[in-house]
């Protein structure tokens, strides 16, 4: 891989711009397009068999390590003929899953059993409804789809992830995590309403339109996709998006504003000058910073930063911190960050430079990914690392016995108006951590490797969680996973020994209310993978 190719590789996977890249939603009945002039499109939907030359197109995938097989793609145009291929599929017994951008970490919409894939690619129409005065989001709609036209035609925004082509669908679903989650909140925290495909028990489909209003009957399956994850409840084909206490009928204040600029300071350190005690005290200083900087609605929840420390043979690490350049005193509360970062150090920078970049230009976002095989692995953090861990993380990172450049540990910032609301306001039950862990493989391109690369992170993640049973245990220092961060592992007794389920992890104590939202809206069980919501009992 290039530089500049593993450095926007690695710039894409730290940003928080991942997704599950699968959705659920539900109405009574389809309803007409918010202009009034109807939704139907003018195909669809479209059978893709194996034979047709656009299947091996359609079985493309984030992480090749799956490559989904289905015996048909079926590519959705509107609700009602999503509703029309889930009855199909449920009347025929077979196992169907959404796919809506297929930036998931795992298998969930490559699993081999899956016998119908139903694309929602097409459902990407982002525009503003009058009547429940939203911008109404399709599922489909790629976030650079959806960055590019809120900013263009309203001057506005979502605090989600980076990477622009992963699909709304599964990411607001999870919550929503990005750069800008500190100064605005999560996705989710902005979720007005959204549209679910579910099935009842006796096998029939239909379309369900679930609001926060409190009054709403369908409230709880709203707050399961505040966070609950996709692919559990249903097929999602809209999302309307407000901020709360919104009353302004002006689609240009209904959310937040996007940025004019931003100032970003990136320093790099050459792995030439990085001994232990160098390296351990830029991560212990970058945690401190955080745990005294992340209070809802201080100043400084509106600067974000990541640092990124690439595996020995990758030669470097670096930190990329980032604030609203119309920010009073902007240049001076970045200043003092970096600077609190490099204090005691004892380790020059091989470059520091600072930019100003306009919001939505290329040069302020970092290049698509290339699809490749990878094992990513997280862990959300309520304060920094104690010193043991701090060791493991630097005999891991900077071994010797291991290559591959694209591999990495990162630190990215947390907290701020994410831990403004309560864990049980929404889905996302995450709101006192700080910082959030990434420890990734990056990409390789052979199966041959598969076993040498998933050893290696498999063995870092649990030695530096060894004390809570190789996983991020909530307690003092730990708080679970985010699940837009999907990881098998968690779910195997072999790599997680804490005797606390994948269950606690993601969604500690708004499990059961999720099992019960399942039991309501999809009871026989029909969308699941291999960590989604269970059936209670």
């Amino acid at each position: 891989m290039t530089e500049l190719g593993r450095r926007g590789f690695l710039t894409s996977a730290v940003l928080g711009g991942v997704a599950l890249g699968i959705g659920g939603t539900g109405t009574a009945a389809a309803e007409p397009a918010a202009d009034g002039t109807g939704c139907g499109p003018d195909f669809g939907p479209v059978t893709v068999t194996p034979a047709d030359p656009r299947y091996p197109s359609l079985q493309d995938v984030y992480n090749t390590r799956y490559t989904p097989k289905p015996g048909a793609v079926r590519l959705a145009g509107s609700t009602e003929q999503v509703v029309a291929v889930v009855n199909e599929a449920v009347a025929a017994g077979k196992r169907i899953v959404p796919r809506s951008g297929g930036h998931c970490f795992e298998n969930f919409t490559s699993s081999p059993d899956i016998e119908v894939l139903l694309d929602l690619s097409q459902l990407s129409e982002i525009r503003h409804d009058t009547k429940r005065n939203a911008i109404e989001v399709g599922t489909g709609a790629t976030l650079g789809q959806v960055y590019r036209t809120l900013f263009k035609r309203w001057g506005i925004t979502i605090p989600g992830g980076s990477c622009f082509q992963v699909g709304a669908g599964g990411h607001f679903a999870g919550g929503g995590y990005g750069h800008l989650s500190r100064r605005y909140g999560m996705v989710s925290d902005h979720l007005y309403a959204v549209e679910v495909v579910v099935v009842d028990q006796s096998g029939k489909a239909r379309a369900v339109v679930a609001t926060r209003e409190p009054d709403d009957p369908n409230r709880d399956l709203w707050w399961a996709h505040s966070g609950g994850g996709g692919g559990n409840f249903g097929v999602v084909t809209r999302y309307w998006l407000r901020s709360p206490g919104v009353t302004s009928t002006d689609p240009g204040l209904l959310m937040p504003k996007g940025l004019r600029a931003g100032r970003r300071r990136n320093v790099t350190w050459s792995w030439d000058t990085l001994t232990e005690a160098a390296l351990t005290k830029i991560i212990r200083n970058f945690s401190t910073w955080y745990e005294r900087n992340s209070a809802p609605g201080t100043p400084a929840t509106k600067l974000w930063s990541v640092l990124n420390v690439s595996h020995r043979s990758a030669s470097e690490a670096w930190m990329v911190a980032v604030i609203d350049d119309d920010v009073p005193g902007a240049d001076t509360l970045l200043n003092s960050h970096v600077d609190a970062v490099l204090a005691g150090t004892g380790v020059k920078p091989v470059s520091d430079a600072v930019s100003v970049v306009p919001w939505m230009t290329q040069q302020g976002w970092p290049p698509d990914e290339v699809n490749g095989r990878y094992k990513h692995k997280g862990g959300d953090l309520r304060k920094g690392f104690d010193d043991a861990q701090l060791a493991t993380i630097y005999r891991h990172i900077g071994s010797t016995d291991y290559t591959n450049p694209a591999a990495f540990f990162s630190l990215n910032g947390y907290g701020g108006q994410v831990n403004a609301p309560a864990p049980d306001a929404t889905a996302t039950s995450t709101r006192d951590a700080v910082l959030r862990a990434v420890f990734s493989t990056g990409m390789w391109e052979s199966a041959a490797d598969d076993a040498r690369h998933l050893a290696w992170v498999r063995k870092f993640y649990r030695e530096v969680y060894a004390s809570t049973g190789g996983v991020p245990v909530p307690g003092e220092t730990n708080a679970g996973c985010y699940i837009n961060y999907a990881d098998n592992d968690l779910a195997d007794p072999a790599l997680n020994t804490s005797g606390v389920g994948w269950q606690t992890l993601y969604y500690k104590g708004n499990y059961p209310r999720l099992q019960q939202i399942k039991k309501r809206y999809d009871p026989r069980n029909i969308f699941h993978h291999t960590l989604s919501i269970e059936l209670p009992g």
